[in-house]
């Protein structure tokens, strides 16, 4: 029997998502509602996938299925693909199973011919000149990779010829004069004539959103947003309804409750006498929702019933695209709407208020990578309320934002490159603009509506934008506002909120946690079996993370400590002691610092949980670069600048990411670490005694251990130490001594580590670059070549490789389980606070992970939302 590949919408429902994709699934699940659905079918993601597997091919099989679904679809319709004579035209669109807007591609009007054209000319000619037309246009730069700007031209050239504002202003006879001009400019540069074939026009535009599951801007946002490759893309076939039929018609895009605020109320907008891309392209300034309660009240008030049901249905805020045709209102689509953070914190808790979800469905609902934007500053307020905006537009996505002009994604790639914010500003985006917006810190278009292209992308990446910006005049890489001219390169600064430009940068301030997303944060710590620590080196820092929800720091990483201006000097000479005396003289002057650091971290923390990781890096990061600090660092020492720079150039490695750091330096200067542990339980024993009933228990992290041996000759040298003082104090204090598991070797010795460490701590930054073999510093040349040829999906340094340093650490936990059940197990690498990587440590059930004080919000909604 063949494998089935073609999917009508009865037969399918929402649970069929991974076959039939969002858009197909939904499309089933409204039909078996009853809702007003326009007929179809799905092409389902095993043909997408067997059609790669099979060197790009369209199989008999396949294509069998297709035709027989499309006699299925005119039995339904009582119309004819195949025949000018009450013709069936369908749309086809691309549906992955994870919504991806704008990524692939769409053709609609498909069945349009001459022949057909002619005989709809008959009843109404407008209709099918206009869609015949843009049937050429999406064919031509959908199938055979024609550029719109050539059909672009056309449409100039007449409007200049008519004298004509926009296209929607041609007679018929006029837009029959635009069909014959784009079919010459399909034929010259296609070199073939459009095809008259329905089944051609089917055919090729089912492999053309085959195709665009690859093309480079879809492999971007799915690298961006973490979507496998394997997922393939479905292919919806459907019956088209026309809203660009007459004065009776129109066509939109609305959510069920506001995208950008969470308000519950119906946000969206529409244009009359139009097709769905005109009003998502962002080429004409559509109409506010709220005036189609006025021009058509019985539809809108069908279209605001079917929004709710919908709402409730899936048990979240909707994001639909509806076609009015004739007075009848259809269905083209729903899925769950992109928001701002600000909307997302605020439409879960309004749902379980309203008894629509519960906790664990709200923590669910949100895109824990946006709710990021919650934490990012904002512009001082008392700063604005002075400055008089150069241009307004149409506040789409929350967040302040300052940055040099940029007016093409690649100009903005470049500056982003060189280390300089961005905003990227264009008339309008596609999708082609892509990874400029991505690395972008705002976007601002001339052009397009709160439902455009630029405003539907920037909400779901939690970027500030801006759109329609009328006042701006965009043209040859120059910004015009009221005669002022601004350049590629200078700065200005938006705020997606009001949607208010200034010229210039302006300072921003932190943002605050609201009460809803407080409610948010506690319902996922009642969820959550792990705890979130925070990797932090200051108290100051510390600070922040204990007001995000820290319960404990994972990671304090001594070295930032000495890079100070009061105490590099003391480690210069360290470094350059060439005697143990020499070294501790200089180290008894980094003591006193070191211990007021740690002095200062236990009074913020209190009775919680501070991991101390001893020195890392290697010793010549330490050494001064410039002439002026040699030859300072001379004179202090007595030497010549000759023989600092010999001491500089005898420590430099081939390899110093392998080289001499870690615990290796401590093995190698004992006082080091000693010096270390005489600051931190100092530090600790007076904050005891200062803090009454108060239990301070700092934690001693080892950092490279790649053998038990080079762990238990430090750690009997600290443990001594440490005992000594705590007796000389005559106090009671507990402490921990555990090591950093950075090395594969490491985790394969994990049985005899833990037999002798109080706890572990991956640090996964460094096991990611030990296991690939390449450093993260250089592997950025190289890697994205990775991702384009397909040989790595996302970042490893970034999103944890789950099979290979994953199964490392896997291992390692097992082991070090194994001999001592309830050791102390976490994570401060980087990847402690990625959603993704998140999910892997949940499934080893380790203690806690840890990461920068700004992601621990984030950190605490991943570990309780539920696996998928």
């Amino acid at each position: 029997m063949e494998k089935k590949l073609v999917y009508m919408f009865s037969e399918g429902d929402a649970t069929m998502r991974n076959v039939l994709g969002g858009k197909g699934s939904n499309l089933a699940e409204m039909t078996k509602l009853g809702l007003p659905v326009p007929q179809g079918f799905v092409v389902s993601t095993d043909a997408c996938n067997d059609y790669y597997a099979d060197s790009e091919t369209m199989s008999a099989n396949l294509m069998d299925q297709v035709k027989a679904n499309m006699l299925q679809l005119e039995g339904i319709t009582k119309k004819s693909f195949e025949n000018e004579e009450n013709a069936l035209l369908v749309s086809v669109r691309s549906g992955a199973r994870a919504s991806m807007p704008g990524m692939m591609d769409t053709i609609l009007n498909l069945g349009l011919n001459d022949k057909v054209a002619a005989v709809m000319a008959i009843d109404n000619a407008r209709l099918a000149y206009d869609s015949y037309r843009r049937l050429i246009q999406m064919y031509g730069d959908v199938v055979k990779n024609v550029d719109r700007d050539h059909f672009e031209k056309d449409i100039d050239t007449l409007k200049v010829k008519f004298n004509k504002d926009t296209e929607h202003d041609f007679t018929p006879d006029e837009l029959l004069e635009l069909v014959n001009l784009h079919k010459d400019t399909y034929l010259r540069l296609v070199k073939e004539p459009f095809p008259q074939d329905p089944f051609v026009q089917l055919t090729s535009a089912i492999e053309s959103v085959f195709k665009s599951w690859n093309n480079t801007r879809a492999k971007y946002y799915r690298r961006m947003n973490n979507i496998p490759d394997e997922w393939g893309t479905a292919v919806t076939v459907q019956e088209m309804v026309f809203g660009n039929r007459n004065d009776n018609c129109a066509t939109g895009v609305a959510f069920s409750r506001n995208p950008a605020t969470g308000e519950d109320e119906l946000y969206g907008e529409f244009l009359y006498n139009a097709q769905g891309e005109d009003v998502v392209a962002g080429t004409h300034t559509p109409l506010p929702i709220s005036e189609l309660a006025k021009s058509m009240p019985a539809q809108y008030k069908q279209f605001l019933d079917v929004s709710k049901q919908l709402e409730k249905h899936y048990h979240d805020m909707q994001d639909m695209e509806f076609t009015i045709d004739d007075h009848k209102l259809y269905i083209l689509q729903t899925r769950a709407g992109k928001r701002t953070a600000q909307a997302a914190v605020k439409i879960a808790n309004d749902l379980v208020k309203e008894g629509v979800i519960d906790k664990q469905e709200a923590l669910d609902s949100l895109d824990v990578r946006i709710i990021d934007g919650l934490l990012h500053p904002q512009f001082d307020t008392d700063v604005v309320a002075k400055l008089e905006p150069i241009a307004t537009g149409l506040p789409a996505s929350p967040g302040a934002a300052t940055g040099l002009i940029a007016f093409t994604a690649q100009k903005a790639v470049e500056y982003f490159d060189q280390g300089k914010p961005v905003i990227l500003v264009r008339l309008e985006t596609s999708p082609e603009d892509i990874e400029g917006m991505h690395i972008s810190e705002g976007i601002l278009t001339a052009r397009g509506g709160m439902t455009s292209h630029a405003a539907v992308v920037a909400r779901g990446m939690g970027k500030s934008c801006i759109v329609g910006s009328s006042d701006l005049i965009i043209r040859d890489n120059v910004m015009i506002v009221n005669n002022v001219e601004y350049h590629e390169g200078d700065q200005i600064s938006i705020d997606g909120g009001t949607g208010f430009v200034y010229a210039g940068r302006i300072e921003t301030q932190s943002a605050t946690i609201s009460e809803d997303f407080n409610n948010l944060l506690e319902w996922a710590d009642e969820k959550a079996e792990l705890k979130v620590y925070t990797n932090a080196d200051s108290s100051e820092e510390i600070q922040v993370a204990l007001e995000f929800g820290a319960q404990g720091v994972g990671l304090v990483r001594t070295e930032h400590m000495f890079f100070e201006a009061d105490r590099i000097r003391a480690v210069r000479e360290m470094i350059l002691s060439t005697t143990p005396l020499q070294r501790e003289i200089a180290l008894r002057k980094i003591l006193p610092t070191q211990r007021e650091d740690f002095e200062k971290i236990f009074r913020t923390m209190k009775d919680k949980s501070v991991t101390v990781r001893y020195l890392d890096p290697p010793l010549h990061e330490f050494m001064p670069t410039t002439t002026q600090d040699i030859e300072e660092l001379a004179e202090i020492m007595n030497m010549s600048s000759a023989e600092i720079r010999d001491v500089i150039r005898s420590l430099h490695e081939f390899n110093p990411m392998m080289g001499h750091r870690g615990c290796r330096l401590a093995i190698s200067y004992p006082e080091i670490a000693l010096m270390q542990t005489r600051a931190l339980i100092e530090a600790a024993i007076n904050v005891s005694n200062e803090l009454d009933g108060i239990t301070i228990k700092p934690e001693i992290m080892i950092p490279l251990v790649g053998d038990v041996k080079e762990f238990t000759y430090l750690a009997s040298r600290i443990r001594k130490l440490a005992d000594e003082l705590i007796a000389e104090a005559n106090i009671s204090l507990e402490y921990m001594v555990g090591t950093m598991i950075e090395l594969p070797r490491a985790c394969l010795l994990a049985t005899d580590i833990a037999k002798e460490v109080d706890f572990i701590s991956f640090g996964t930054n460094d096991l990611t670059q030990m296991t690939y073999g390449f450093s993260r510093d250089d592997a950025a040349i190289f890697l994205k070549n990775y991702y384009d040829i397909g040989i790595y999906e996302n970042d490893p340094f970034q999103t944890l490789d789950t099979v290979g340093v994953g199964s490392l650490i896997k291992m390692a936990v097992e082991k070090a389980r194994a001999v001592k059940p309830n050791i102390k197990i976490g994570v401060c690498g980087e990847h402690g606070g990625d959603p993704q990587s998140i999910n892997f440590f949940k499934q080893l059930h380790m203690d806690y992970v840890s990461c920068s004080p700004y992601r621990v919000p984030i950190a605490r909604i991943a570990l309780a939302t539920t696996t998928k």
